[in-house]
C-alpha cells in the first residue's frame, strides 16, 4: 500500500474517480485524431493506392479533369509541340496559360495543395506521377471518401470527392458543386468501371 498523499496544508488527500473517459450510458466509441508522422501517412497513402477501386476512381477523376501526369493549366490532349507541357518533375511546375490558376498534372493539383498534401503532409517535395497520385489519394482520405470508394460506394466517393474536383458532379442525377463544367455521373461510374472499378 503506498503512503497515503498530503496537501500543503497537511490534510490527507483521498483518491476519488469522479468521471470516466466514456460515461456509463454512452456505448459510442469516441473518435481521437492522431497526429500521424509524414512516414506514416506516406505509408498509409500507399496502401490505400494498391486498392483496385482507389486505383479505379483516381483514373475516373483524370478523365473528367482532363489531365496528364505532364499538364500545366491550359494542355491539350494531343496537341503537338504543346507550350502547357512540362517534363521537370522534380518540383510543382506552378501557373499554366495565362498565369490563372497553378492547376496541373494528372488530378490539377494546385501548388497550395501540393504544399499542403505533398510537402507538409507526406515530405515529398518533388511531383513525379507517383506523388501526384498519392496527393490524390491523400485527399480522397482527408475528405473522409476513400473508404467509401474501397467498398465500392462511388456514389458516396464521388459527392466527398466534388468538393475537391470540380470536375465532379455531386452525384446520381446531380450538378456540379461549382460554376464550373462537370462531367456526368454515367460518364464518371463508365471511366471507374472501364478502369476496372467495382460499385456496390
Amino acid at each position: 500500500m503506498s503512503a497515503p498523499i498530503k496537501s500543503p496544508s497537511g490534510k490527507i488527500l483521498q483518491l476519488r474517480a469522479t468521471r470516466t473517459t466514456t460515461p456509463s450510458d454512452d456505448s459510442e466509441a469516441k473518435k481521437v485524431k492522431i497526429k500521424l508522422s509524414k512516414e506514416q501517412r506516406l505509408a498509409e497513402n500507399r496502401e490505400a493506392l494498391k486498392n483496385a477501386n482507389a486505383q479505379a476512381f483516381l483514373k475516373a477523376i483524370a478523365d473528367a479533369e482532363g489531365g496528364d501526369y505532364d499538364f500545366k493549366y491550359g494542355a491539350v490532349k494531343g496537341r503537338r509541340n504543346d507550350p502547357w507541357r512540362f517534363t521537370d518533375y522534380s518540383t510543382h511546375p506552378g501557373p499554366g496559360s495565362g498565369g490563372v490558376t497553378t492547376a496541373a498534372g494528372m488530378y490539377q493539383i494546385t501548388k497550395a495543395t501540393w504544399e499542403d498534401h505533398g510537402e507538409r503532409r507526406m515530405g515529398l517535395t518533388d511531383f513525379t506521377p507517383e506523388t501526384q497520385d498519392l496527393i490524390a489519394v491523400s485527399i480522397l482520405r482527408g475528405s473522409g471518401a476513400i473508404e467509401k470508394i474501397k467498398a465500392g460506394d462511388i456514389q458516396s466517393g464521388v459527392a466527398e470527392a466534388s468538393h475537391q474536383w470540380a470536375s465532379l458532379p455531386k452525384g446520381r442525377g446531380l450538378s456540379g458543386r461549382y460554376n464550373q463544367p462537370y462531367v456526368q455521373f454515367e460518364r464518371f461510374e463508365a471511366a471507374y468501371k472501364a478502369a476496372g472499378g467495382i460499385s456496390k
